[in-house]
Parts: structure tokens; sequence; C-alpha cells
């Protein structure tokens, strides 16, 4: 009876005080937001797009039509009439944005216009760990041969992403940021990312020398270009996207200190020694440079707030969220990059044994390094676990989490046979990590992550594999559509580049513009 008398007046609260308060994570009885000046010009874009596709399939259809294989009236044979015609550039823009505008319409559908329920997240220690256990499983059980045995090659690489996405996003899931031994770990594993960022971004730049306008374009198209739209359609600030800042960020920071004079690169390096000594300088000036930003939160503020820089990195009219979040993992970039130095001196002189079933290190000190990585595994697990709160954890984890992302390198390379096999499994969702680590916000979970989003209600179970198999499908299109878009909107040719380039500055332009008068309007 009191439970009755109890859920009851729940919901008349919900009733009356939703509409009123809009709680973030409250979805009952609140009417949906209304349209922005930005969110209907993108719907009518978008409309355009999926007009201008239909009229293109229409006519080439046609085109087809006409161009069937007639019978020959004396041989009886057919005649094929082949006429090749390649898809014109514009075709598939369309095409690309035609399907963006269809699937952005089931974004907001999931998260926007109160069509499905929301229900909110519930710990236990079952929910996270057995579906950890069974994607381990399936990862074991999917296994093929590398192409390459080196050290962190793409296929690991491609894996190592692919299982650390899928362990994030059953935490998310969850709720298992609650438990505090979970959450250590998870931080671990947003650090190794931003360690591939180091690592992979230096490792280009160092080998290739290619510090060209292109290769900067095509990398920041590609971080950003979903969380753009996103933030357009869903009305979301950039920063509420926080790891796509701070991957952009990182990449830039990465890009100026190897592109400022003098430009080091191995080619150069290799001719003369001290060209390494001149990198190293390099990276202690960086490191001075992160140590001061993390330790002047004034001065951090103070570049991130100037206008337009403010428009992209506040949240909640201040900055303070963005600094947390890079203060986080302020370290793990740059070892990340003096990991690649290193590891690619060593390469270059020789060694490193990265044959197919060799050990990279002579036995005895494989062994002896494989010793010390599993104890260092077992010593972070002990500290997570005894750490009393996260504000504490906080402050040591920048400082600890490398050594347990070299422990798992140095477990996952050293073993000959280790390094000459992945598990195609992870691979595969580790090509679209980013696209599920953003799709994740809008219709896997909801209420911009704080509740689970409800396709199927009264069926838990058959809700989660519904949404699932739609949100997988959906990051794996957007991961196709973000590519295609590159190769039209990035093209190679520097004179196009910066046409488009023009373009795109001043569409960013307006978008400020238009931004600043919907701000106004609010108030």
């Amino acid at each position: 009876m009191f439970i009755g008398s109890y859920k009851s007046a729940m919901i008349l609260m919900n009733v009356y005080c939703n509409k009123i308060l809009k709680p973030v994570d409250g979805s009952c009885c609140q009417p949906r937001p209304p349209l922005t000046l930005i969110q209907k010009l993108a719907a009518c874009f978008f409309t355009l797009s999926i007009i201008g596709y239909l009229i293109f399939y229409i006519i080439h259809r046609n085109a087809h039509r006409k161009n069937k294989p007639c019978t020959d009236l004396e041989s009886g044979e057919e005649k094929k009439n082949i006429i090749n015609t390649p898809v014109s550039p514009l075709e598939t823009l369309l095409q690309s944005f035609c399907k963006l505008g269809l699937i952005m319409a089931y974004f907001y559908m999931c998260d926007r216009a109160n069509l499905f329920m929301k229900e909110n997240k519930f710990y236990t220690h079952s929910s996270f760990f057995i579906p950890i256990i069974y994607i381990l499983v399936l990862g074991v059980f999917y296994n093929e041969n590398t192409k390459e045995t080196k050290v962190l090659n793409r296929e690991q690489t491609d894996e190592w992403k692919g299982w650390m996405q899928l362990v994030i996003l059953i935490y998310h899931i969850s709720g298992a940021s609650t438990f505090l031994p979970v959450y250590m770990h998870i931080r671990v594993l947003v650090a190794a990312y931003l360690f591939q960022t180091g690592y992979g971004h230096f490792s280009y730049f160092w080998v290739k020398g290619d510090f060209g306008v292109h290769r900067v374009c095509q990398v920041l198209f590609r971080l950003n270009f979903l969380v753009v739209v996103l933030c357009i359609v869903m009305d979301r600030p950039y920063q509420f996207y926080y790891f796509v800042p701070l991957v952009t960020v990182w990449f830039m920071i990465i890009y100026v200190t190897l592109a400022l004079w003098p430009q080091i690169i191995q080619k150069k390096a290799n001719g003369n020694c001290l060209w390494h000594f001149g990198l190293l300088l390099k990276l202690a000036f960086l490191l001075l440079f992160i140590c001061f930003l993390a330790y002047s939160q004034g001065a951090f503020e103070k570049i991130f707030s100037l206008w337009p820089l403010s428009k992209c990195f506040e949240l909640k009219g201040n900055v303070y969220e963005w600094w947390f979040r890079w203060r986080l993992d302020r370290y793990v970039v740059f070892h990340g990059m003096l990991f690649a130095f290193i590891y690619l001196a060593l390469q270059k002189r020789q060694v490193l044994s990265e044959g197919k079933g060799e050990p990279l290190f002579s036995n005895k000190i494989s062994n002896f390094l494989l010793f010390i990585s599993v104890v260092s595994f077992l010593t972070y697990s002990i500290w997570a676990s005894s750490c009393k709160n996260k504000a504490e954890c906080n402050e040591l984890h920048p400082s600890v989490s490398v050594v347990q992302i070299l422990a798992f390198i140095l477990i996952r390379n050293i073993p000959g046979y280790a390094r000459s096999v992945y598990s195609s499994f992870f691979a595969w969702f580790g090509k679209i990590s980013l696209e599920l680590f953003i799709c994740q916000y809008h219709i896997w979970l909801a209420a911009d992550t704080r509740g689970i989003l409800v396709l199927i209600p009264g069926n838990p179970m058959l809700n989660i594999i519904v949404s699932t198999f739609i949100f997988v499908c959906v990051a794996h299109e957007i991961s196709q559509i973000t590519n295609d878009l590159a190769q039209i909107i990035i093209p190679k040719d520097n004179s196009s580049l910066l046409k488009r380039l023009a373009c795109i500055a001043a569409f960013f332009c307006g978008l400020l513009i238009l931004s600043s008068i919907q701000d106004k309007s609010r108030d």
C-alpha cells in the first residue's frame, strides 16, 4: 500500500515539477525543447540534400534503363551497351548528406523529441563484469595473424582501441563510475587512448616528415566532423563531447611542437646524432609548457576564455570542466611521444628482435620485464581498490597511468607469438571507436548519457540487444560517411584545398554569429 502511494506521489510530482524545473535526469512530462534557428537551418539543409540525391538517383536510373542490353535480330545475341558512368563528387556528397540527415533525425528522435522512454542506471557488479567476460571470450575466438610483427602494429592498435572502447561502453551503460576501483581502471583506458594519440602522430611526423596543411586538415576533419554536426543538430556545446576537444588540442600541440623550427625528422637525425638531442630539447620545453598550464589554472582559463575559443571550450559559462579534463591526463600524450621516439631509435639501431615468433629482447631481459609488468598491474589494482575518494585518486593518476600503459605494451609485445596474432573482433570495433564513443551519448544512452535509451519498454534484455545493434550499425555508417566526405571536402590539391578552407572558415563564422544571436535571445 505504502509503495503504491509512493509511486503515485512520485508520478504526480514528475507531472507537475518536471516541466518547470526541467531536471537533466528527468524525461517524463517535459515539453520538447523548441527548435533553435541553427537546428531549423540544419533540417532545411538535410532535406534539400535528400531531395537532391533523389533527383540524381532518378536521373541515373532512367539513364541505366536506356542502356539496357538489346537483342541483335540477325544473330539473336545480346549486345551490351556498357557505359561506365563514374559517380560524380556531387552525387557522393549528396548521398553522404542524405544518409547523414536520416541518421541525425534518428539521433534527434532518440534524445530530444521525447518519443522514447529513458530509464535510470543502477550499478551492480554482475551488470559490469558479466558483459566484460562475454566480450573477452568473443574476442579470443576471432584470432588472426598480423600482417607485420612490429611493436604496436596497425592491427594491434586497432585491437587495443576496440576492446578498450567496448569496456568503456559497458562501464557507461552499467553506471560503474560509482564504484571507485572500476572508475580508476577506466581512467587508465582513457589515458591509453591519449597515449596512442601521442605515439601515432609523433611516429607519423617523425618518419614521414609530412607537415603539410592537407595532413592537418584531414586529421582535424575526421576527428571533429561528427561532433560539429551533433553540436548543430542536438544543440549541445562542443565541450560536451569532451574527448574530441581533448584529442584535437593534443594533436595541434604535437603538430606545433614538431613543425616549429627547427623541423627535426628521422631522415635528418640519421645523418647527425645531434638532431636527436635537439628533439629531446623540444620535448623538454613541451613538458615545461604542460607543467606551467597544469599548475596555473588562472593562465589556462584566460587562454581558453578568449573569444572565439570560449565558444568551443566553455561549459555552463566557464572552462573549469575543460581544465579538469585536460589536467587529468596532462602527461600521457607526452609519454606517448617519448615512447615513440625511444622505440623508433631502438628499432633503427636494430636493438629489438621483431621477427615472427621471436621475443623482443633476450630471454633473461624479456622474463624480467614481463615479471615487472605483471607486478605493476597487481600493485595498481591494489592501490585503486584502497583509494579513499576520487579526488585523491585523480591527483595521482597523471603520474601513475603511464606505468600501466607501458606494462600492457610489454606484456602484449615481448612474446613473439603474442605479437604475431590479433583479435579481428576487437580490431573491427577499434576502427570505429571514435564514432562509438560519440554516438553513445544520444542513441544508446540517453538524457545526455545520464540514462539508458528504451526502444522496447518492458523487456530490458531485448531492448539492449536492439538498441545496441542499431547503435553499432549507425556508428559504422557514420565512419564510412566521414571517410567519403573527407576525400571530397579535403582535396590533396593545395589551391582547391585553400578554397575549401575559405568556405569552411565562412561557415564557422556564420555559425558563430547565429550562435551569438541565439544566446542573446535566450537571455
